[in-house]
């Protein structure tokens, strides 16, 4: 902050707050490693609702369980992924989201790769050869080195060979998923339905020891991700013909239906309790890891703001209302439940401001298409301090986003909702719906940064003297000619069965 800048006497007291009593690693260390991830439908999803509504009841705010619907309830359990032939070694591997149960018994198996076939036909007449064998269906990556790393290092020679070689391979892969008649989707139900003792793949999210972790497409038999080095060595070994053998032991269980919820809080408003700012993170995650980016930060961050506004702000203008919306990873399920279910808080919202991708502080705003969204955020982002709002780009009126995160949810229902967008710290690669997305990768003073920039803007526009207006932009002509159009509000999936 330069000297020159001359803070408001509360937006002073949120930087103090933030900087000198900050408790989110405290909040990060007791939802990432206590309650860890928080998968729709698992026990951990409601242990989170209990944590925050308990953890709000310390600063004095009120919280509630919001149901919208339902889900397939599932419980991970123990699992343990051996190799026992042609040699002894446990792989590093895990369950995919709702993958079905061994019953806690070892199945051994022996690995096998998909086939080289001319069509569907010869496919279906290979596939008895699948009855007790774990599947292969993922293609064999050509390097487990990241592109960055191989152009440091390798030759250009070398770097060009490689991803020659690995576009040839892709290409042919998908040459070989096309010739079986199915999608890569429908294959896993195709081939435990010919008796596979169980499903193997490896989504490689192209960074040293990092894969993406989705769910499982199976009913009866286990689905199972496996690192990409693990991986490897069943597939060369199955390649060569030394019929590697695994044995698998789960213990997940099927909870059968189950509720989804958001986790809703309040900070009361004193002259305009009925109209609101939102404070937005969406609560629920994938299975890989602990969700600490995607989007553990978000809730933290927005619990902290929450924590410090009740601390020096505790009679706001307006409502502070803080959504901890569910299901958001099936759909945004959470929050267009909230704007259907509430029509009378979409109404008279001032603004939301949404967090969601990463730890890194805050580098890009969009208007989200809304006209006057310069005049009323550029007032608001002046209160801050410029060491916090100096490396931010901002784009007026920009666009409405169609989806990717829950501001989007607001923005269909005409409501300035702006995504708090973060710089990368290898976001994509790295920790997004990957088993590496734990809290040792988060960085705490762009998290502090963040929180003192929302808490900011909410207060701002928790004393703003009327609601901003919503015009929206004309929205710039399609590749069709006609003129866009605004986003649709739609329909959340109120009941689900998984991925």
């Amino acid at each position: 902050m330069t000297q020159e800048q001359k803070l408001e006497p509360v937006v002073q007291q949120i930087v103090t707050e933030a900087n000198n009593n900050s408790h989110l690693k405290q909040l990060a260390h007791e939802l990432l490693d206590v309650v860890g991830p928080r998968l729709v439908g698992t026990p951990q999803m409601k242990n989170a609702h209990d944590w925050a509504v308990a953890k709000y009841a310390t600063w004095g705010i009120d919280a509630r369980y919001e149901e919208f619907g339902e889900w397939r309830g599932w419980d991970r359990g123990i699992s343990h992924i051996d190799m026992v032939y042609p040699r002894v070694k446990t792989l590093a591997g895990t369950q995919l989201a709702w993958s079905p149960t061994t019953g806690g018994k070892a199945v051994e198996g022996e690995v096998i790769t998909l086939p080289d076939v001319s069509d569907s036909v010869a496919f279906q007449a290979w596939l008895p050869n699948v009855k007790g064998k774990y599947v292969m269906i993922s293609m064999l990556q050509p390097t487990g080195r990241p592109d960055y790393n191989w152009e440091e290092f390798g030759l250009p020679e070398s770097v060009e060979r490689m991803k020659a070689e690995r576009d040839s391979l892709t290409e042919k892969w998908r040459d070989k998923i096309a010739a079986t008649g199915v999608s890569s989707r429908s294959l896993p139900r195709l081939l435990e339905e010919a008796g596979a003792a169980g499903i193997l793949e490896c989504y490689w999210s192209r960074e040293f020891g990092s894969n993406k972790i989705f769910g499982a497409r199976t009913t009866k038999i286990p689905s199972l991700d496996i690192s990409l080095e693990d991986y490897g060595v069943l597939y060369r070994l199955a390649e060569n013909g030394h019929k590697p053998r695994i044995k698998v032991e789960t213990e997940s269980k099927d909870l059968g239906t189950v509720p989804t919820f958001n986790t809703i809080a309040e900070i009361k408003g004193t002259e305009k309790p009925d109209e609101y700012v939102i404070l937005s993170a969406h609560f629920d995650s994938w299975e890989g890891g602990s969700g600490a980016t995607d989007n553990g930060t978000g809730t933290v961050t927005m619990m902290e703001v929450a924590r410090i506004l009740k601390k020096v702000y505790p009679s706001p203008k307006r409502t502070i209302l803080i959504g901890h919306w569910g299901s958001e990873e099936q759909g945004l399920n959470g929050s267009r439940a909230f704007i259907l279910d509430h029509p009378e808080i979409v109404e008279k919202t001032q603004a939301v401001f949404n967090q969601d991708n990463g730890t890194g502080r805050v580098a890009n705003l969009n208007g989200s298409g809304f006209l006057h969204a310069y005049d009323f955020m550029g007032r608001w982002m002046d209160a801050a301090p410029r060491n916090v709002t100096q490396g931010i780009e901002t784009d007026y009126p920009g666009s409405p986003s169609g989806g990717g995160s829950d501001h989007a949810s607001f923005v269909a229902a005409g409501i300035p909702a702006f995504m708090m967008s973060s710089l990368s710290w290898g976001y994509g690669t790295i920790t997004w719906h990957t088993n590496l997305d734990t809290y040792d990768k988060l960085i705490f003073d762009d998290l502090k940064s963040n929180v003192i920039l929302i808490a900011t803007l909410a207060y701002k526009a928790s004393e703003e003297s009327e609601l901003v207006d919503r015009e929206k932009r004309v929205m710039p002509l399609g590749r069709d000619g006609q003129p866009g159009q605004w986003p649709v509000i739609r329909q959340p999936r109120r009941n689900g069965v998984g991925y």
